[in-house]
């Protein structure tokens, strides 16, 4: 079989709807729609949003809400969560909740699944649910929810309506090898947070294709992953807005969390050798640059790693800046330096 090139494949996005510094959420949401309907112009496949919590940054906590609102301001793309953390919530509310939306948005809602809570300890304990037993219950957790959206169980005392016979693609979404199992075991697409977890990346797609199980989901094994990506019209600038992103990723290892902070000329003084590092290290994955380079890099990527799709997030300041850089990434597929 042919390897796959970057022009081959699907790119998507991930949102995690950043509140910028001097900004609110009501903002935020309003960037997230403007950004998905101009990447759905672009012709990206989905536009998913993760489930964080206790994060001044991040403004989609209450997922399946704001995917409701960008599926509605939006016409062809598919929008999805990215994931849902299930520990947080009982496997019979997720099925209500994405039952309804794909009664609202047929065939556009994806359903990734992942184990984390995606927050601090305290703050799992205080979306009351044992944290400990959710997250060794997350495989059962999740054939429950392949029951509820089955046909089949329409003659259980437990039903979920809407929900019930609906086509509803669930994905299994992990930073570690326990992900990669449960994804090939039940036969389902793997999407691996490489954008902050890349320690485990090659090991565990490896370990997904080699134990993948067909299923009546998926009769081959499928690998999406997400890198970051800030991309300008030259490398200067690309290099300059990244330094938002080197802000956030140094509050997040030094506990000092803010909202999205705007761009700097250096980070001398923002983070220390051991905070530079560390961020280098976690953002192994990420692509900085104009055109050229960041189609290069991707294709050196791909070329390594034979991806399904590509999803990318960009932690970028300025929402022009941001939008942009979705623009310059869809256009390297075309480019004629992928293929040098």
């Amino acid at each position: 079989m042919a390897d796959k090139l970057i022009q081959d494949i699907p790119f998507s996005i991930l949102d995690l709807a950043p509140i910028t510094d001097g900004n609110n959420a009501a903002t935020t949401f309003k960037n997230s729609l403007r950004l998905a309907q101009r990447v759905e112009e672009l012709g990206y496949k989905r536009y998913w949003l993760a489930e964080h919590h206790n994060m001044a940054s991040v403004a989609s906590s209450a997922t399946s809400v704001l995917i409701g609102y960008i599926a509605g301001g939006t016409k062809t793309i598919r929008v999805g969560s990215g994931g849902i953390m299930l520990p947080n919530h009982a496997p019979l509310v997720v099925a209500e909740q994405f039952g309804t939306l794909a009664s609202l948005y047929p065939d556009r809602i994806d359903l990734g699944l992942g184990r984390a809570p995606g927050t601090d300890q305290v703050t799992a304990r205080a979306l009351r649910r044992n944290y400990m037993e959710s997250a060794q219950d997350f495989p059962d957790d999740v054939v429950a929810l392949q029951t509820y959206f089955s046909a089949e169980n329409s003659n259980s005392k437990v039903r979920a309506i809407p929900g019930e016979g609906l086509e509803i693609p669930i994905w299994i979404l992990g930073s570690s090898t326990d992900s990669a199992r449960l994804a090939a075991h039940l036969g389902l697409p793997y999407a691996f947070a490489s954008h902050f977890a890349p320690t485990q990346f090659v090991t565990a797609i490896e370990l997904y294709r080699r134990n993948f199980k067909p299923s009546k989901y998926l009769a081959q094994p499928y690998v999406m992953a997400c890198v970051n990506v800030i991309a300008a019209d030259t490398t200067a600038e690309a290099e300059r807005l990244a330094t938002s992103f080197y802000q956030l990723a140094t509050g997040i290892i030094t506990g000092k969390r803010r909202p999205l902070q705007p761009p700097v000329d250096s980070m001398d003084g923002l983070w220390g050798e051991y905070e530079e590092a560390a961020v280098r290290e976690m953002m192994k994955y990420t692509f900085i640059g104009d055109r050229e380079k960041v189609g290069r890099s991707l294709a050196y990527f791909q070329k390594h790693t034979q991806l399904d799709e590509l999803m990318v997030t960009s932690h970028i300041y300025d929402q022009d800046a941001r939008i942009h850089s979705y623009e310059i990434l869809k256009s390297v597929q075309t480019e004629s330096v992928l293929t040098s």
